[in-house]
């Protein structure tokens, strides 16, 4: 029953009462006006109820007489008269009214202790329950979802919570079930995982959790070249901190200075629903990213194995096993040791541009004098030579950190050096000068002397459109054939020291023992020999030891 219900029912219930006073309202108001002299209009008496007579006073029965008999006489009843006639029908309305009185506080009370606010559930329009408490719902809703992520925690799992619904009710006396409803909601609630698929050069690698996720993934990867996180962009991704720096700021010599940063493929992130058994660990992506998921290759140095014979025999570049195997110094393997050679396929490749300063020594000129009176191999020094100083700059261009370009940008002369003066005796044919000419014309390096995945890289590498070798100074040819490592190669010494060689040509214009002036073509520029493209490898060798060449020669 409604509170509405109740409340009819007590009026129902009080009509008779409210009857009752109107008519003794009514009946009270009719008998004044009849008994009012002053109202000669109105006619209208109260009926008789009793009338008045004079009984004799000596007998007790009455005699007959010739006397009229009195007429009765109609008395007016006031409100008291009126009371005395209805006191039981009084007395009966009053008791009705006090039960009434009684029922509908008790009625009221009843209803209103037991008309609750209470909440229909439903899903989709469909209802599925009633609870007494909203907040059963919601506590239930996070219950769900803190279920889900500790069996799922690297899944982004989600609910259809949104399409819960409850609706609010005050009602008497109905029913509700918390628990029925939260067991009908458990059916109803269906969970769904989602990920973020990444996607390179439009090929699916792997699924992660979310976008975040994938982006860290890429911020990792890019960091280990930059030092930096890597910035997203229109579903590109690159390096914030690698804009080019000013030109007031001040290079550290020796250290290079990322000016791009990049990654070569294009990368793209799409949202979908997938199966939770799906989703990957971000470490797995990570690896699949820089090592395209290769089987590893291995090789037991065995004795007679040198690293550029392994190198040949599996097919491989050098530098491989070098950036694979840093313990290798100068070469040194023994038998027993253990190489990967292992050559990865990256999914993902960081491209970076960097530019290093290097400082250089400049090698100073020598004059020579020549003076037939002095014997062979006599010198006297005129005036002392100093060398010089020079800052080199260098655009360096890397591929997953390893270098593919090196390109000298300018070179910056910081102390000029000193011109040496030698007066020196009989002449002696092929005898050096002392000062080196480039043994390329139109001459670019593309790499330079010094240390390289954990050898020393003894020459600087040349390349040119102009294919031609020549001689860098006076000189007779020691050697000229074929190594496995420099390939073709030509060794002419000086007869003053210095020695220079000339590797991976594609083809030998001179031979041992010949004589050669500076500037004689000596052979022809290609990739023969352990070479990862058509340049010279160009050394020059003091009384035995590798210098860098840079230190004799100038633009």
């Amino acid at each position: 029953m409604t509170v509405s219900n109740m409340r009819a029912w007590i009026r129902r219930s009080l009509a008779p009462l409210h009857k009752l006073t109107s008519k003794i309202r009514s009946a009270g108001w009719l008998g004044k006006r009849a008994s009012s002299p002053d109202n000669d209009k109105l006619s209208i008496a109260e009926p008789a109820e009793e009338a008045i007579s004079v009984p004799s006073s000596n007998n007790h029965h009455p005699q007959p007489s010739n006397e009229p008999l009195p007429i009765p006489v109609q008395q007016p009843l006031g409100w008291m008269s009126r009371i005395r006639q209805y006191k039981t029908t009084i007395a009966k309305g009053v008791g009705a009214f006090g039960l009434v009185a009684a029922i509908t506080v008790g009625g009221n009370y009843y209803v209103e202790s037991n008309t609750l606010d209470l909440y229909d559930v439903y899903v989709l329009d469909k209802w599925i329950g009633t609870v007494n408490d909203p907040q059963i719902v919601e506590d239930f809703k996070i219950a769900k979802y803190k279920e889900l992520e500790a069996k799922w925690q690297n899944v982004n799992m989600i609910l259809n919570t949104d399409e819960v619904v409850l609706k609010q009710e005050r009602a008497f006396k109905k029913p509700f079930d918390n628990e029925a409803a939260l067991a009908e909601l458990d059916r109803y609630l269906v969970p769904e995982a989602m990920g973020v698929q990444l996607k390179v050069n439009g090929e699916e690698v792997a699924i992660v959790k979310d976008r975040e996720t994938a982006e860290s993934i890429l911020d990792d990867i890019m960091s280990q070249y930059t030092g930096e996180s890597a910035a997203k962009a229109s579903n590109q991704v690159s390096i914030l901190s690698a804009e080019a720096q000013t030109e007031q700021e001040e290079a550290v010599l020796g250290v290079s200075k990322i000016r791009e940063a990049e990654f070569m493929q294009e990368i793209d992130f799409v949202s979908l629903t997938v199966d939770p058994e799906e989703v990957a660990e971000p470490e797995e992506v990570k690896e699949l990213l820089e090592t395209g998921a290769v089987t590893p290759v291995t090789h037991t140095v065995v004795q007679g194995d040198c690293v550029g014979c392994i190198a040949h025999q599996y097919k491989i570049p050098v530098d491989v096993i070098y950036e694979n195997n840093p313990w290798i110094v100068d070469d040194r393997i023994k038998e027993g040791d253990e190489l990967n050679l292992t050559v990865l396929e990256p999914k993902l490749s960081v491209k970076t541009v960097e530019e290093l300063v290097e400082q250089q020594e400049i090698h100073f000129e020598t004059e020579t004098i020549t003076d037939d009176e002095m014997k062979v191999g006599e010198t006297e020094v005129i005036q002392a030579g100093q060398n010089g100083q020079k800052l080199i700059t260098f655009r360096l261009t890397k591929i997953n950190g390893q270098l593919r370009e090196e390109e000298i940008i300018s070179e910056e002369i910081t102390v000029e050096p000193v011109k040496a003066i030698i007066k020196k005796g009989t002449k002696v044919v092929g005898e050096g000068t002392g000062n080196f000419a480039w043994p390329v014309e139109s001459a670019n390096i593309s790499s330079g002397y010094g240390m390289r995945w954990g050898r020393l890289h003894k020459g600087i590498d040349i390349t040119s459109s102009k294919r031609d070798i020549l001689a860098a100074d006076h000189g007779k040819v020691k050697e000229a054939g074929y190594r496995y490592d420099y390939g073709n190669y030509v060794i002419i010494d000086h007869q003053n020291g210095y020695e220079t060689l000339y590797g991976h040509l594609s083809q030998l214009d001179t031979e041992a023992g010949a004589i050669v002036e500076q500037g004689d073509k000596i052979g022809v520029m290609g990739s023969t020999g352990d070479s990862t493209g058509v340049h010279l490898h160009f050394e020059i060798i003091n009384s035995g030891k590798v210098e860098n060449p840079m230190k004799y020669l100038n633009r």
